[in-house]
């Protein structure tokens, strides 16, 4: 049997600072992330819930219309132990305009944010979601406001593209289009015009592929980028081993169904790979049933016979509602066990291929979480020791 994975031990660890949590769509991560955030601020954490997914789940379960790329502070939470919970929501776009504003004078930076293939580059570039999230993150962390960050990431296996940020940056940096974007800026010496004619055939063949202006645009953006491309990469590195370093904490998040767990598995194994360290996995939505020793079997007997026993005349309508009514409950018991046993069959195979990994189950509430009273209870569902 797996070990339990007690979440007030990793929230009540003062050198636990961040809080990873990844999976795959529609499990509740978003949900347990803010459940989370929820928990450790009124337990005495300085918390902020960063959320990478567009969804405005978060958002609207903390009472709030909307969230942006600034810190908010939640309303409503009892701080009678000194925390605060804070919550944002990843604006790719700005996160890459607060970047240049930082790193580049006012004249050079302007010039940046108006260029349009920076314009094109920071709001659909592949990876650019991801990088920024990693900005992000760093950015929290270096601010020292919060001592505890909880990263609600993107659905599905892009998830932990961001564990690929650095490398995927570094390959663009160092790219061959790059190098040709830069080289009529940095051909001084004599030996380059050599060099430059190779370059200029490239060139041409991008003009017609890219056309004139858009080929301008990359070279001005590139030219005018070039010395901030060491920052990049550096910072990604940072908050990478940042990643791996103890003080931060991996979650996965699953419902006990095929496709999930299976997506589980492979967040197991590539955090394994990437060397980051998983506290275990949050088994959401679980049906329990409320009479676990009578199975389903016994119920659908127990319902039929009942069938049987009803009175067939109009002497005792009463009597005849209440057969009725104990059969129908007694069928609902049979399918609330017969989905249990299947779940537990199907995390069962997750559990023997992973026997050392922590687990906690969260069971499925009767409604969607959709404020602080739902996030309390899947907190106290992950929390309390069962």
């Amino acid at each position: 049997m797996n070990p339990r994975l007690d979440m007030d031990r990793i929230i009540d660890d003062r050198r636990t600072r961040i809080i990873v949590c990844c999976g795959s769509g529609g499990v509740g991560k978003t949900t347990a992330a803010a459940a989370i955030g929820l928990r450790a601020a009124e337990r005495g954490r300085q918390t902020c819930v960063l959320t990478v997914d567009p969804a405005r789940r978060l958002a609207q379960s903390m009472g709030l219309t909307s969230l942006d790329n600034t810190p908010r502070l939640i309303e409503g939470i009892d701080t009678s132990s000194g925390g605060s919970l804070h919550a944002m929501m990843l604006d790719m776009k700005r996160t890459f305009d607060e970047i240049v504003e930082a790193h580049a004078d006012p004249v050079r930076a302007a010039q940046i944010l108006a260029n349009p293939f920076y314009q094109s580059l920071s709001s659909s570039f592949a990876g650019t979601q991801e990088y920024m999230a990693m900005e992000k993150l760093g950015q929290l962390r270096r601010s020292d406001e919060w001592d505890l960050i909880v990263v609600d990431t993107p659905p599905s296996r892009s998830a932990l593209d961001f564990l690929d940020a650095p490398e995927r940056l570094g390959r663009f940096l160092d790219g061959r289009l790059i190098r040709v974007l830069l080289s009529p800026a940095k051909a001084t010496r004599p030996f380059t015009k050599v060099l430059n004619a190779g370059f200029s055939m490239m060139t041409g063949a991008l003009t017609r592929l890219l056309g004139a202006q858009v080929l301008r645009d990359a070279q001005t953006f590139v030219t005018a980028f070039d010395t901030m491309f060491g920052g990049f990469r550096e910072r990604a590195d940072a908050t990478y081993k940042l990643l791996q370093a103890p003080g931060t904490s991996f979650l996965v998040v699953a419902a006990p169904e095929p496709d999930a767990l299976r997506e589980a598995s492979y967040f197991v194994e590539r955090l394994d790979e990437e060397r980051m360290p998983l506290a275990g996995l949050i088994l959401n939505r679980v049906h329990r049933s409320p009479l676990p020793r009578l199975s389903a079997a016994r119920a659908l007997a127990a319902a039929e016979t009942l069938d049987s026993s009803i009175p067939n005349d109009d002497t005792a309508p009463a009597e005849a509602n209440g057969y009725t009514m104990a059969a129908a409950a007694l069928r609902l018991h049979a399918e609330r066990m017969s989905l249990s046993e299947r779940e537990r069959r199907v995390a069962g195979a997750f559990t023997s291929a992973h026997p050392a990994i922590p687990v906690v189950e969260v069971p499925a509430l009767p409604v969607d979480v959709h404020d602080l009273a739902g996030l309390r209870d899947v907190g106290t569902a992950l929390g309390s020791a069962v």
